[in-house]
């Protein structure tokens, strides 16, 4: 079986190794990036143009791993060469940021998604930038953040599994807590792991700052597992990993279920609840303050072009921004997106995300 990387290898760093991490890339971020002076009249340079020269240093997070034939072409075109740091999850991503805003980790950002973007716009890590051939149908945030990916984080089931045991798969976050699934689900914890933070907020959506704990309570009589990482919960507990997990329901991503395919390709031995999901977007965007605002430009640019775009289902595992990109042929019938994810306004997010973190922590930790 193929082992998924990408956006699905988020897990959130703290502590030492977080703190020993944002002095390399303070480190990388100071010395890796070429001159160039900003721009007067806020346009982007694109690939070609002269102003874009030298390094542009991409402050990303550990799961980048977009095709390096498509990032070597763009470097041949633009002139340009791209160096990239590694700064954990997006929750650890953002913190540093913040943290080193008045010196800048590098030029160009990618990863802040949907649950920590509303931290970034406010802390002015980011400055305006708009690329000039932002296709139809994406939205930036705040001017400064340009939407490249988006994914759905859902409960996964190890088809087989069911079938063997002559059990229905569950379809709905209701079902999970049904008795008849005890012991039976793993999910990642929210303090730890991005698609933790992103089911949190799924049953936030659904249930309401009211009643999400309640929801969190039932999951624990049911015998839900959590593991501290997305790696854990479907490498080690899921049966559906064919790793000898033991749990036929994980917590992963809609499009996960693309990676288990059989060999003719007929047919996929997972599935994703589709009724249980909450959408993430990725964001990229030009650091304030960065050595090279005009190579930054040209970089969130090449992430919304053509090429980028294309590479992004193969390489991220993740959904292009453009709606007009070209999909793999597997992905209508493996990885659809859900008709209906479950939604939390970023602004309410940004306001409590740290509290329902305590709160689910206490309810299901204790």
């Amino acid at each position: 079986m193929l082992r998924l990387s990408g956006a699905h290898a988020g897990t959130i760093q703290a502590g030492p190794a977080a703190g020993a991490l944002s002095v390399a890339l303070l480190l990388a971020g100071c010395g890796g990036s070429g001159s160039g002076g900003s721009g007067s009249d806020g346009s982007g340079a694109g690939a070609g143009d002269p102003a874009a020269s030298g390094t542009v240093t991409l402050v990303t997070h550990d799961s980048w791993a977009l095709d390096e034939k498509v990032v070597e072409r763009f470097e041949e075109e633009s002139g340009l060469t791209v160096e990239v740091s590694a700064a954990g999850d997006a929750g650890t991503l953002v913190n540093q940021l913040v943290l080193t805003k008045d010196a800048p980790l590098g030029d160009a950002v990618f990863g802040i998604d949907n649950t920590f973007a509303s931290r970034a716009l406010e802390a002015g890590v980011v400055e305006e930038y708009t690329p000039a051939d932002l296709p139809d149908g994406v939205e930036q945030l705040g001017g400064a953040l340009t939407p490249i990916d988006q994914g759905d984080v859902c409960v996964n089931a190890d088809e087989a599994w069911f079938e063997k045991s002559d059990l229905e798969v569950p379809k709905t976050l209701e079902d999970l807590a049904d008795p008849q699934y005890r012991d039976l689900l793993v999910v990642s914890n929210p303090a730890t792991s991005s698609p933790g933070l992103a089911f949190l907020l799924a049953t936030v959506g659904a249930f309401g700052e009211d009643g999400f704990e309640d929801y969190w309570t039932s999951l624990v009589d049911n015998g839900v597992k959590v593991a501290d990482s997305w790696e854990d919960a479907y490498y080690v507990d899921f049966s559906g990993a064919d790793e000898g997990g033991e749990r036929p329901l994980v917590l992963s991503y809609a499009t996960s279920p693309a990676f288990t395919v059989s060999e003719d390709g007929s047919e996929s031995t997972t599935s994703a609840l589709l009724e249980t999901c909450f959408r993430q977007v990725e964001y990229a965007g030009v650091l304030a303050g960065s050595d090279n605002p005009e190579g930054a430009q040209a970089f969130v640019d090449f992430l919304l072009g053509e090429d980028a775009q294309a590479a992004l289902p193969e390489s991220m595992y993740m959904y292009p921004a453009d709606p007009a990109t070209e999909l793999p042929a597997d992905w209508e019938k493996f990885a659809p997106q859900a008709e209906a994810p479950f939604e939390v306004a970023p602004a309410e997010v940004s306001e409590h995300r740290d509290e329902w973190i305590e709160r689910w922590t206490e309810t299901v930790v204790g």
